[in-house]
């Protein structure tokens, strides 16, 4: 088989994959996370075994740990959370009320003799104001309905567990079974990209997963310290997308600040508090949790991330944004073993040359 044929036939494989994805996307997710789940434990189990264990005890330690964490967090966060949505919710057409009271009062007039931009600016804020009492009602309604989003609840409460169960006891198997379907030919290659990929996966996922954690743990608790309304959200929201470099920590630290601003106007030492949390988790971050944690240079620019996120988002939904950075990283791999090969092949470096060096090992 030539090639070009070689290559025909993978793209079409490649292309049925992505489509079955597409199609399947709205119940991939209890798999995806089981798979990630087994992905990101399997190391632990293989060490459990090492000590001892076989691997259907060291499967079920890990199952067992996992679920009681997980069941433990729900139970703590998920009533928290939601009321902090509730109050959040009912709150920002005050908000947005006193926004526009305080322009209209103290920032307009010094700039607006006429009032026609202040005309202007009351009638949209007032517009916004009605808009987000609206969808707040909406979304409160949503928020506390029991339905299908319920039963999807539970569903992937179910599943998950079980598959990742499942996925954990055969992970060894599935990977030896899949390295002897690998074509004889580029098998070592293929095995040396998936050596890179788990590397970048292992250094950047993993690392900045903890980063988040550690991030969004320490941001809620200061919050919560300086008593900021909603800061166990705004806490938890800026350092789940830590994974970001800077986006977690302005977009937090706005939404923080802008809140303080509205609730804490008469006494400005809190706002500089607000501030000065992100200023410290920002610098935390840069100078010793993601250097310690991630490590050096994994090749995943934040652009590329952004893009990576807003185009799987798009294609594949909330599954798309879960598997959005560990697939961005996996691209990456492939992105730069074809440089690799663009560059040490004749295309790059002229036909002339490759033939006088091949001229030279004869």
């Amino acid at each position: 088989m030539t090639l070009r044929e070689q290559a025909s036939w993978w793209g079409l494989g490649l292309a049925v994959f992505v489509l079955l994805l597409v199609l399947f996307s709205n119940v991939l997710f209890p798999f995806v996370l089981a798979a990630a789940i087994a992905y990101f434990t399997d190391p632990v189990a293989d060490r459990l075994e090492r000590r001892g264990f076989s691997r259907v005890a060291s499967t079920v330690i890990i199952t067992t740990v996992v679920i009681v964490v997980a069941v433990v967090a729900l139970m703590i966060l998920v009533p928290l959370l939601v009321n902090q949505v509730r109050l959040a919710v009912e709150a920002a057409p005050e908000i947005v009320g006193g926004l526009r009271t305080f322009l209209e009062t103290k920032v307009l007039p010094r700039i607006d003799e006429e009032g026609a931009v202040g005309k202007v600016v009351g009638e949209a804020l007032a517009e916004a104001q009605g808009r987000i009492r609206e969808f707040g009602v909406a979304a409160l309604q949503q928020l506390l309905s029991i339905g299908a989003a319920g039963v999807n609840f539970l569903t992937l409460m179910v599943i998950t567990p079980v598959v990742a169960f499942y996925l954990l006891l055969d992970w060894d198997h599935m990977v030896a079974r899949v390295d002897d379907l690998l074509p004889r030919p580029h098998a070592e290659t293929i095995r040396e990209l998936a050596r890179r990929s788990d590397r970048v996966l292992a250094g950047f996922v993993r690392g900045q997963l903890t980063v988040c954690l550690i991030l969004g743990a320490f941001y809620a608790a200061a919050l919560i310290a300086i008593q900021l309304p909603f800061g166990l959200l705004i806490g938890l929201f800026a350092g789940l997308i830590s994974f970001i470099p800077f986006v977690g920590s302005i977009l937090g630290g706005a939404l923080s600040i802008g809140v303080a601003i509205f609730y804490f106007w008469s006494d400005p030492i809190w706002i500089g508090a607000v501030a000065l949390v992100f200023v410290i988790g920002q610098a935390v971050e840069g100078n010793f949790l993601t250097p310690k944690l991630v490590g050096g240079s994994v090749g995943l620019h934040p652009v590329w991330l952004m893009f990576a996120l807003s185009a799987f988002g798009a294609l594949f939904g909330f599954t798309g944004l879960l598997i959005a950075v560990p697939a961005a990283a996996v691209i990456g791999v492939f992105l730069r073993f074809s440089i690799e090969q663009y560059k040490s092949g004749r295309l790059y470096r002229g036909v002339g040359e490759a033939a006088r060096e091949k001229d030279i090992d004869l």
